[in-house]
């Protein structure tokens, strides 16, 4: 299709929007309500557009291209309109600009700024406003909405969950749980993907800055922090560095500027969280296999406490597959209060725990009743990404003037495969290049330990790996073909369990991620998140994994000394005690 676009001329397929043919010529048109892969809804009309021939302007995120199309997109009737829907939004909006921390992050007041809008055209009344703080992990603030249904979208057709929808008619429309209800009274997995498309901020993250300072004030507190792989290649993009600059060392002397007394690296505990997984995997498949005993099989990840509320939601029958590990981000807590309290001579009542995720989920998850085997709860306080941003600016820290720095010991120590956990695919990795070792004693026979297969952004991947001569006591391996899937995102979750619910497809092992592309497209992570700045970070975490001396888990000397020292063996009574959970079936109301 040929079409001209403020007299620019390009060819096009057929199919394509207008909004898709202007940015293929690097033509700006502003949007709101659109999001990259998703139907286009046309419900703000900001990206209206004037086409030749046509009566009234038309919405340039819905309307495909004809041959021979002329589109203006800067025309005064254009602007005019724009201009006119952006006085009607801001005559809604309780901005409160001044205070929200969306304020240097809002696309609707960038648009604003862009339009020329000084003054508020059509003051009036505004809709109630009303705050939803019913979750650990999420805030609603229905007064900021501006019905733009980006979170209903990524909720119901990229997650699969449909916890929000638009309640009533035109002006009296709340964007919200069914019945205006709180979001606690509804099925919600907590992602924050709802918090990471909203352009304004009228959802966010629960914050616990306040709580963070407060205990790095006190001097009778021993805090310590860890950071999980994936904010290394995503933390740099809150201080103006491109998508996936690598900035691990510099984070590690901001937080000790911050004034943590311990800093160290969630890929430790990443590390751990293999050697017991992949324990646990050889021994269901050796109940199965050899002892010819029942075990469940196939066997998913359980990093990813979005996943897990999901499955405890809509597929309990899958519950007694999941491993039990805890994930990563626990692990640590609870290693941090025995291992670590007992080798600093610390009170572990007197050790606070502060994690920094790329996930929302993981304050849900930190604040579960089962976390707390230590006899404390295992992580006192999440930040994401963005909050940990905030901290360092709140510090008037100079980032980009920062040296590099070292985690320390011996909670800081990781391997390359655990970085990769950032990654959609990486886990499943990892956990080969560990499981292979053990079973065969040779590496992982592919090219530069990468399972290629399982890499990328495809929702659902797929890789198969032949065990051959495996050592005496994994005879019962040879030849056996190990299966494998990869899932991210729960509506690519939802599809894959039910192909296995319908006996159309059969694993020995699975890994799923919440969030699309993994933990480095987190619902914590810096805004905003598109397929391209998914690609950058996942480039960044693979070339930090290769750059690395240690690759693979089971060669971390740390690892090996935890559990010489203190845990024994992967799944020992110890390590069972205090490194593994339990799930529980829940309504789905």
């Amino acid at each position: 299709m040929k079409i001209t676009i403020d007299n620019i001329t390009t060819e096009v397929e057929e199919g394509t929007t207008v909004l898709e043919a202007a940015r293929a010529v690097n033509i700006d048109i502003p949007t709101l309500c659109y999001l990259e892969g998703m139907e286009p809804l046309g419900a703000c009309r900001m990206c209206v557009v004037e086409v030749k021939g046509a009566k009234s302007l038309v919405a340039s995120c819905s309307t495909p291209v004809r041959d021979g199309m002329e589109v203006s997109t800067n025309s005064a009737r254009v602007r005019d309109a724009r201009r006119t829907v952006m006085e009607l939004l801001l005559s809604e909006h309780e901005g409160d600009c001044q205070l929200c921390e969306r304020g240097a992050d809002c696309e609707l007041q960038e648009l604003a700024n862009r339009m020329g809008v000084k003054e508020i055209a059509f003051a009036g009344e505004k809709p109630a406003q009303f705050f939803d703080e019913s979750t650990p992990a999420l805030i609603r603030d229905t007064g900021k909405c501006i019905k733009c249904r980006r979170c209903m979208e990524v909720c119901k057709a990229v997650q699969n969950v449909g916890a929000l929808a638009a309640q009533n008619r035109g002006y009296a429309t709340v964007i919200g749980p069914a019945f205006a209800q709180d979001l606690d009274t509804v099925v919600c997995v907590q992602c924050g993907q709802c918090a990471a498309v909203c352009p304004v901020g009228a959802i966010t993250e629960r914050t616990h800055i306040p709580q963070v300072w407060q205990a790095l004030d006190n001097p009778e507190k021993h805090v310590v922090v860890q950071t999980a792989p994936a904010i290394r290649a995503a933390l740099g993009e809150c201080f103006d560095y491109p998508p996936g600059t690598l900035v691990t060392g510099k984070m590690v002397s901001a937080l000790r500027r911050l004034g943590f007394d311990g800093v160290f690296d969630t890929n430790f505990a990443a590390d751990l969280t293999i050697m017991e997984e992949g324990t646990e995997l050889l021994t269901r498949l050796k109940a199965v296999l050899s002892d010819k005993q029942e075990a469940a099989l196939p066997q998913f990840t359980s990093c990813s406490p979005g996943w897990i509320k999901y499955a405890e939601h809509f597929y309990p029958e899958f519950l007694s597959n999941i491993s039990s590990c805890k994930s990563p981000q626990q692990m640590f807590g609870a290693m941090a209060k025995t291992y670590y309290a007992e080798q600093k001579g610390i009170d572990p009542k007197d050790i606070v725990v502060v994690s920094v995720m790329p996930c929302t989920a993981k304050k849900y998850e930190a604040q579960r009743e089962e976390m707390n085997d230590s006899g404390y709860q295992d992580v006192d306080y999440v930040l994401t990404t963005r909050e940990l941003g905030r901290m360092i600016k709140e510090a008037s820290i100079d980032f980009h003037k920062l040296e590099d720095d070292k985690m320390d010991s011996p909670l800081g120590l990781s391997s390359g495969a655990a970085d990769i956990f950032a990654n959609t695919g990486g886990v499943m990795e990892a956990a080969l290049r560990t499981a292979y070792e053990i079973v065969t004693g040779r590496q992982l026979p592919v090219d530069n330990l990468h399972v290629t297969p399982i890499m990328g952004l495809e929702g659902v991947k797929e890789a198969a790996l032949t065990i051959e001569k495996p050592l005496k006591e994994w005879a019962f391996l040879d030849g056996v073909e190990l299966k494998t899937a990869v899932a991210h995102g729960l509506g690519n979750t939802s599809k894959l369990l039910d192909r296995i619910k319908a006996g159309e497809a059969e694993y020995h092992f699975i890994e799923i991620m919440t969030c699309p592309g993994g933990c480095i497209g987190g619902g914590g992570q810096p805004r905003f998140t598109t397929d391209e700045v998914r690609k950058q970070r996942i480039q960044a975490i693979y070339a930090e994994d290769e750059g690395k001396k240690l690759r693979k888990s089971h060669e971390n000397p740390a690892i090996q000394e935890i559990y010489e020292k203190y845990l024994s063996k992967p799944l020992g009574e110890r390590s069972h005690h205090y490194l593994h959970t339990k799930y529980i079936e829940r309504s789905r109301v």
